[in-house]
């Protein structure tokens, strides 16, 4: 299927790894001018080098910012005025008790997760609205809707992104910008990886037991039985990113595993 993005031109937030590099690579492989984000120049070259090998894209670029640097940002929309697609992905998590959790660190991820994705869109939206075609994704989680224990702070978050996103979508009206969020499930990312890798290690399992423990009783409700692949989120968020799906606008999507018990 022929997405009809080759005259695109997308950013991914937090696109050195993971999630935002599937978006990246599956962007690339339909031809779109793909801009590549990450904290480090190095790690953002060693992604753009990667991805022109395994796609033969050559228009692949880097951009390195961190998101916690409001003059970072700016430098970043400095360079790259205007975009297409805009997929707000860049996150940080790490589960923490409430009772540990100082308002310095409630600050810093709401800076991060939330604020990211304010601050691009602030700038592209209007531009998008003004050609009347765009795409803004905001990749969320399913903690947004089941908003998980052990990271309070992660999960108002990404419950924030979806509220952002809806609001943003009811400014579209008329126009073929669209707006929507995607809710991963427990995916097997670099960070969610390590994370997994480690509470292994503590209780003296291997990674195979400890996936299937994750499973029993930390994400019971799953269906799936395994963690998410990138690239099956990459392939929803490449689709909405493109001109196929105008009509789908103010939605939150779920790529989660059937995690969440509810059907709407």
């Amino acid at each position: 299927m022929d997405l009809k993005l080759k005259d695109k031109t997308a950013l991914i937030t937090g696109s050195t790894a993971g999630i935002g590099y599937a978006i990246a690579k599956a962007l690339a492989f339909e031809g779109a001018t793909v801009y590549i984000n990450g904290r480090g120049q190095k790690r953002v070259d060693e992604a753009v080098e990667k991805i022109i090998a395994d796609t033969g894209n050559q228009n692949i670029k880097g951009i390195a910012a961190d998101f916690a640097d409001r003059k970072q940002i700016d430098d970043l929309l400095s360079k790259l005025p205007g975009v297409d697609i805009l997929i707000n992905n860049v996150g940080i998590f790490d589960p923490k008790e409430f009772k540990n959790i100082t308002d310095d660190e409630w600050f810093k991820f709401f800076e991060v997760n939330v604020l990211s994705g304010v601050r691009l869109s602030r700038v592209y939206f209007e531009k998008m609205l003004a050609k009347k075609w765009g795409r803004i994704i905001f990749i969320s989680s399913e903690s947004a809707m089941q908003i998980p224990s052990e990271m309070i702070h992660y999960g108002m978050t990404k419950t924030a992104q979806i509220a952002v996103a809806r609001g943003l979508a009811e400014l579209t009206a008329g126009t073929d910008v669209t707006v929507n969020t995607v809710l991963p499930g427990p995916t097997a990312s670099e960070g969610a990886g390590e994370f997994i890798k480690a509470v292994a290690r503590d209780q003296g399992i291997t990674d195979e037991e400890m996936e299937k423990e994750f499973f029993t009783s930390i994400r019971p409700t799953s269906l799936l039985k395994r963690f998410i692949t990138p690239d099956e989120v990459a392939s929803m968020v490449t689709y909405i990113a493109s001109p196929l799906s105008s009509a789908t606008n103010g939605a939150t999507l779920r790529v989660d595993g059937g995690v969440i018990k509810t059907a709407f």
